[in-house]
């Protein structure tokens, strides 16, 4: 049982740092759109 709860436990811990690279990642691709199209329109 206790290999089985550490096991998930590093499952569930992969899953929670892939969600924040995707959010880290989501956000630099957006700010770097917004910095290319106010350079574009001034």
């Amino acid at each position: 049982m206790n290999s089985n709860f550490y096991s998930s436990l590093e499952l569930m811990g992969k899953g929670m740092l892939a969600i924040f690279v995707v959010i880290i990642a989501i956000y630099a691709v957006v700010s770097l759109l917004l910095n290319i199209t106010k350079e574009n329109e001034q």
